[in-house]
């Protein structure tokens, strides 16, 4: 399985496959797709996923990390059982700038959850796929797909968004495999 850089790099296969929520946005300026493997089923990183964002468990990022960050701010780590409930139509707070939300559009566990959001003439499309592996290492393939119109500076959003999102994803696959309780 192809790792990439910081081993969060998504797969040929992965970037020329159709996922949920690529319709949303149908003729992309910017598409960035990130990849990595969780030695979990997905049923055990569905509720992980789900509660996923601002105003609910945060954004995962490793221990070390996350002792940058001030405790108030600081991502759960357990599952809590009223962030598990999130459902189509549902809209919810994301660290875009103030007042920015997303849409979910699409929850199929444990397999897919799509977002959307319009902010001005940005429309943006962000969906998180899990697929089983044969491989017990590496049991889950988390794939990530961001989709985004209306980019006003692309080669910018190329390059320091894209910078922004490999760290972001990379930080996240770290938080989601310690709090899989795996050991790497």
């Amino acid at each position: 399985m192809h790792a990439g850089f910081l081993g969060v790099g998504a797969t040929p296969e992965e970037v020329r496959a159709p996922l949920p929520g690529d319709g949303l946005v149908p003729v992309p300026d910017v598409v960035m797709d990130r990849g990595f493997g969780l030695p979990a089923p997905p049923a055990a990183v569905w509720p992980w996923i789900v509660q996923l964002g601002k105003e609910r468990s945060g954004w995962y990022l490793p221990g070390w990390a996350e002792a940058l960050i001030p405790a108030r701010r600081r991502a759960l780590r357990i599952i809590d059982p009223a962030l598990q409930d999130l459902s189509a139509g549902d809209v919810i707070a994301d660290w875009g700038g103030p007042g920015a939300t997303f849409e979910i559009v699409e929850v199929d566990p444990p397999r897919a959850l799509v977002h959307r959001s319009q902010r001005g003439a940005l429309a943006i499309s962000w969906a998180v796929v899990l697929r089983p592996t044969a491989d017990p290492a590496t049991g889950t393939r988390v794939h990530l797909r961001l989709r985004l119109a209306g980019v006003k500076r692309r080669r910018l959003v190329e390059l320091g968004g894209g910078l922004f999102d490999l760290l972001t994803i990379a930080g996240l696959a770290a938080g989601l495999r310690e709090r899989l309780g795996v050991r790497r």
